[in-house]
């Protein structure tokens, strides 16, 4: 079964931008994070890119097409790094020009910043199943790029922060709001919506637990402080007589006994004349205080 993370990079995988411009940002985004400059026999430079997701190499051998309709070479080895698959490769011809655009492109238009997240994301990324936690990551080779990638998502107003990891730099976000914020930046809008109605349900099991267990503890206080209430009253009655007390207070004694389960307003009804529920919590009051004072 395909996990939350791998969703969202199926969705992405699928999705082009339209302008050139866009199309060399998420360029330099996938070689920013895959990309190695290599010296190969028949060629004295190229930037080689290689991954076992084969859909990544896809996608930017369609982004050099559309964007510099480059020629390039395609490879596909068994991998001898200790994955499970194949590695994908392709070789780009080596040129100072090229190398710079993917090493600092120009994100100076926030279509372009979405584009080059993707890229970084597709090849880097991961988040976790929304019905378990709340965590976007993006994995990086050098501090650089993280204060690279981290920049270019705080700009969209979002609070990502950078961990020194196992010789990894990691940009993450933890909130639940901001990484719904990133899907929509990527323009993930199908994985945005599963990960909002998860974040929603989640909120609603919260807010109903929350009141339960309000609405419980509220149950047990109002219980406890009857049954001691009628622990009063029946002290009184052994002692002293309720027939001897005050008539106001010989009245909610009775009543509170005849009716142990009534709440406050209930007991006030049942009087007479009848009483606010802060006339009855008094008159239980002086009842215990009473108790008490019998008690020493």
């Amino acid at each position: 079964m395909i996990s939350f993370s791998g969703t969202v990079k199926e969705e992405l995988e699928q999705q082009y931008s339209k302008g050139r411009h866009c199309q060399m940002a998420e360029i330099a985004g996938i070689i920013s994070q895959l990309g190695r400059v290599k010296n190969d026999e028949n060629s004295p430079g190229i930037i080689q890119v290689s991954s076992e997701n084969i859909a990544i190499i896809r996608k930017l051998f369609t982004l050099l097409k559309k964007a510099f309709k480059m020629k390039v070479v395609q490879e596909v080895r068994t991998n001898l790094s200790g994955g499970k698959g194949r590695l994908y490769t392709i070789k780009i011809p080596f040129t100072n020009s090229f190398y710079k655009m993917c090493m600092n492109p120009d994100l100076t238009h926030s279509c372009c910043k979405r584009a080059y997240i993707r890229g970084v994301f597709l090849c880097s990324g991961s988040i976790a199943d929304p019905h378990k936690s709340y965590h976007l990551e993006i994995v990086c080779s050098d501090q650089g790029k993280a204060h690279k990638v981290e920049e270019v998502i705080n700009s969209f107003e979002m609070d990502a922060k950078i961990i020194d990891r196992k010789y990894h730099f990691v940009v993450y976000l933890k909130e639940g709001s901001q990484i719904v914020d990133l899907l929509n930046v990527m323009e993930a809008h199908n994985a945005l919506m599963e990960f909002e109605n998860v974040r929603i349900l989640k909120e609603v099991r919260n807010s109903v637990n929350r009141k339960v267990n309000c609405e419980t503890a509220n149950i047990n206080k109002t219980v406890s402080a009857a049954v001691k209430q009628i622990e009063d009253i029946e002290f009184l009655a052994s002692v002293v007589g309720l027939e001897n007390l005050p008539q106001s207070l010989e009245e909610m004694a009775r009543v509170r006994v005849e009716y142990p389960d009534a709440a406050l307003k209930e007991l006030g009804d049942l009087l007479t004349p009848p009483v606010g529920k802060s006339g009855v919590n008094h008159r239980l009051r002086k009842l215990g205080i009473l108790a008490n004072e019998y008690r020493g």
